[in-house]
């Protein structure tokens, strides 16, 4: 029964927030449920990890809202969710938010400072210029990542707590944790045993000075003169084929000339081959949708390598290696393998040893000499990638990098990758495309080490022979017992520390890998794999995978690779994938544009319950505008939660049972249209398609306020009867059928109005079913439909006389269809009692319609 002490004399939203989100704490509301569990009645999701540097932003509120409707769902169909949340706390993003925030950069070659202070802290440090940032240790610079890290995931978890995440806040994992460590060190050396991962030579940027590889996060861009140089490119019958280039002194390495694959020009030439100017190498025109039409001549040499896009054409494109720069930034003495001429080698030779800038003038004669040289260099200014605290422009080199198979040169394991992404259920399906288009198109194997600090360290060392060189084709692998390890602080197995770096002794690898070789495991490391197995077969493969569509090509087929390789299936069940948020001029929202918006203001302006409503009207797969000054779906769900607030306490109000018989017609009417409700909403729910599901709820709840409450309040006011009784049973079913839809998209509203009249949590509810109405609510639909069109009717004809809606009316006559007339004679009793009319008529009309209306008070008598 209704405890009236619980509701408010005004009902609120504001601080239901931190009210209930205190409570679910407290009463471990969202707690995963493992003691009795069965895979049958598990629902697991593999929450996507957000980024850990900087600040959420609306993007996350959006997608994980989306999240959060099906696990709330789920947990009402009586299933026990798990619900983790992971923090994506290493990669680049991290490390360039260490160095804005405390001033400082990372040295690997200094010693650790065990009290050090970094000079700036809580800023963002953005007027320090990077070659003022203090150099430090890798340690301490770690230590600099762990802490930021921290501090940035606790506002996280605060906003996720406040927009009403149902997570189980007690299943959390950092990507850079000694269980990460361990997960992705321990799935990299399966994939070493099972020679899925291996070793090759691949492009590096490199600083010529330090002699280092260089991470994303320590570039910038200078503006630096130059020349384009028109070079002449043989043809096979005798013609030439024209490219501009500013680095001639890489003609020697070139691999193919590129055209955009829309150029009429150079379709002809896609297939055919041409030959290098003084160097004689026959390489291929291939098409690639990078190539510029409008830069130069619209086709352009890809050469190993000169630039980040060279390397991206060499590896899209499956390209030979032909390095031609070594570490210390010269030409390397021995010519490509592709170079056979002797006049092609004697070229070589005039250029071998030579700084890049003096190779290019060498080129430009030889050039000149042989007539390939099609005019006077043109004088250019263009941006150039240095080290942020170098002096000479970077090169690409080669080096040894860590791969693991993807499918790419692997038609077996490419149709395995394929089958699974068809055994996945996709919410949009369209979304399957984009996956089966990344696989379809993988031209290179992935490659997972990166050249920074804040990472998962790769577990091998190589030794290192009595001549002091490191024999990286003999990789010394960690075994299982040692991790998670740092090859750079941890000894090789059968080695003491004092062999470090020394002759027939051993050098720890350097490299850690990619983020995503990380992240593409979160479905094991959340779960526990090789650490609690009996989780882990209770909760993988997982139910549902939700995430962004923009890294379909990156977190979820890494994922499924992964799963893949080590468990030979599909990692879920289901994909579920958002669109995007996008400006009022329809332009996707991200940092660099300037026009990303912060959730925090948001939530505390309109509450959480609003901009959940927001998000969930939103289809997944579909981009959703957003306007921080006019967020009109926001305001129209406040204005639901409030008055979903307020249509409680009316009703409650009511004395009477809920489970007393329903005995009138108009009631069970209702009842049964609500029951329709519950059907199509449950259908969508788990179709995925939870804007659906909130439209038909939504419309069904407005109808409910505003024409079955208007007309039966009197009823339900009046003395008990069992005409009484049945309105009140009517309206608190309906009523807690209402907060029970509600719950996934409103949670604290739902909350709120459900614990004053029944006690624990409307989340841990059992999800309205049509069984519970049907048998209450077994007079069609069209008796309501037609009673609030009576309703409506009544209204408009008082408000054309200019009358008071409380006017009575001393009689009036609804005109309808026989068979509508007939339904509506069940209702006459309400609808005589809100229209406040003496004497209610019936007659057969082609429409409905209210006439013949004469109101009680002669001054303000009409007729309608």
């Amino acid at each position: 029964m209704t405890d009236t002490a619980r509701i408010p004399d005004k009902p609120a939203l504001e601080g239901l927030e931190s009210k209930w989100g205190g409570v679910w704490e407290t009463e471990g509301t969202y707690r995963f449920e493992r003691e009795g569990a069965t895979r049958e009645c598990i629902y697991s999701i593999d929450t996507p990890p957000p980024t850990a540097s900087g600040s959420l932003h609306i993007g996350h509120v959006f997608s994980f809202t989306h999240t959060d409707l099906v696990a709330r769902f789920q947990r009402m169909r009586g299933k026990h969710v798990f619900y983790p949340m992971g923090w994506d706390d290493n990669g680049l993003p991290t490390e360039r938010r260490v160095q804005n925030y405390y001033g400082v950069r990372c040295d690997p070659s200094l010693p650790y400072e065990p009290d050090f202070a970094p000079p700036f802290q809580g800023g963002e440090g953005k007027s320090v210029k990077a070659a003022d940032q203090k150099p430090i240790s890798r340690r301490n610079f770690i230590e600099l990542c762990e802490q930021l890290t921290v501090e940035d995931e606790q506002q996280f978890e605060a906003l996720f707590r406040q927009l009403g995440l149902s997570v189980d806040w007690t299943q959390t994992y950092r990507t850079i944790a000694d269980e990460a460590l361990f997960t992705s060190q321990l799935a990299f050396l399966r994939n070493v045993e099972r020679g899925e991962a291996y070793q090759a030579l691949a492009p590096t940027l490199w600083d010529v000075t330090f002699r280092t590889a260089v991470a994303q996060a320590e570039l910038e861009d200078r503006e630096q003169p130059g020349h384009y140089h028109r070079v002449a490119f043989a043809k096979p019958d005798g013609g030439h084929v024209e490219i501009e280039t500013s680095r001639p002194e890489l003609i020697p390495a070139c691999v193919a000339l590129v055209a955009h694959p829309d150029d009429e020009r150079y379709q002809p030439l896609f297939g055919t081959t041409v030959t290098t100017p003084v160097f004689g190498v026959e390489v291929p025109v291939v098409a690639h949708h990078l190539a510029q039409k409008d830069k130069g001549t619209g086709i352009a040499m890809i050469c190993t390598f000169g630039d980040v896009t060279d390397v991206v054409w060499w590896r899209e494109l499956d390209l030979p290696n032909r390095a031609i720069i070594g570490f210390d930034g010269r030409i390397v003495a021995e010519a490509p393998d592709a170079i056979t001429s002797e006049a092609g080698r004697e070229a070589y030779a005039k250029l071998a040893g030579k700084t890049p800038f003096s190779a290019k003038q060498a080129v430009v004669e030889l050039l000149r000499e042989s007539g390939d040289l099609l005019a006077d260099p043109k004088a250019i200014t263009h941006p150039v990638k240095f080290f942020e605290k170098g002096e000479r422009p970077l090169e690409i080199v080669s080096t040894r990098q860590w791969y693991i198979v993807n499918g790419a040169r692997d038609a077996a394991l490419k149709s395995k990758l394929l089958d699974r992404g068809r055994e996945i259920d996709w919410h949009p399906d369209f979304m399957r495309v984009r996956y089966e288009n990344w696989v379809g198109g993988l031209s290179g194997d992935w490659l997972i080490s990166r050249q920074r600090f804040f990472g998962v360290p790769i577990p091998v060392w190589y030794p290192i022979d009595a001549e002091g060189n490191p024999v990286f084709d003999e990789p010394i692998v960690a075994t299982r017992e040692m991790l998670p390890v740092d090859p750079s602080s941890t000894a090789a197995p059968g080695y003491e520390e004092s062999q470090r770096d020394q002759p027939n002794g051993f050098v720890g690898e350097h490299d850690v890998m990619d983020t995503w070789a990380t992240s593409s495991l979160t479905p094991q490391l959340a779960a526990g794999w090789e650490r609690d197995p009996e989780l882990f077969d209770l909760l993988f493969p997982y139910s549902l995978r939700p995430q962004g569509q923009d890294i379909i090509r990156t977190w979820l087929f890494s994922t499924v690779l992964r799963a893949e390789l080590e468990h030979d299936v599909a990692p879920w069940a289901n994909a579920a994938v958002s669109g995007f948020i996008v400006d009022p001029d329809r332009k996707k929202m991200s940092k660099s544009k300037g026009n990303v918006v912060t959730p925090a203001g948001l939530l505390e302006q309109h509450g959480a319950d609003a901009v959940r409503y927001w998000a969930a009207s939103s289809r997944l797969g579909t981009d959703a505008a957003f306007d921080p000054q006019s967020p009109t779906q926001v305001k129209i769900g406040r204005r639901l939660a409030i008055k979903v607030l307020n249509a409680a306490k009316f009703i409650l109000g009511f004395e009477g049972a809920a489970d007393a018989p329903v005995t009138v017609a108009v009631d069970r009417s209702m009842l049964a249209g609500l029951a329709t409700v519950v059907e199509h909403a449950t259908r969508a729910l788990e179709s995925y398609d939870h804007a659906r599901a909130l439209e038909v709820s939504e419309t069904f709840f407005w109808t409910f306020c505003d024409d079955y409450l208007e007309l039966v309040k009197e009823r339900a006011y009046g003395e008990a009867s069992p005409e009484q009784a049945s309105a009140v049973a009517a309206l608190k079913t309906a009523l807690s059928v209402l907060l029970r839809l509600f719950a996934p998209v409103i949670p604290y509203a739902a909350e709120e109005a459900w614990s004053w009249s029944n006690d624990g949590s409307v989340h841990r509810a059992s999800w309205p079913a049509v069984e519970e109405l049907a048998a209450r609510g077994d007079a069609g639909v069209e008796l309501l439909e037609l009673a609030s069109l009576a309703l409506t009717g009544i209204r408009r004809a008082k408000t054309d006389a200019k009358a008071s809606q409380k006017t009575p009316v001393t009689s009036a006559v609804i005109a309808a269809p026989a068979a509508a007339t007939a339904l509506l004679a069940s209702a006459e009793g309400d609808l005589r009692a809100v229209g406040r009319i003496a004497d209610l008529g019936f007659a057969e009309a082609e429409e409905l319609a209210v006439r013949d209306i004469v109101l009680d008070t002669p001054q303000e008598e009409a007729r309608a």
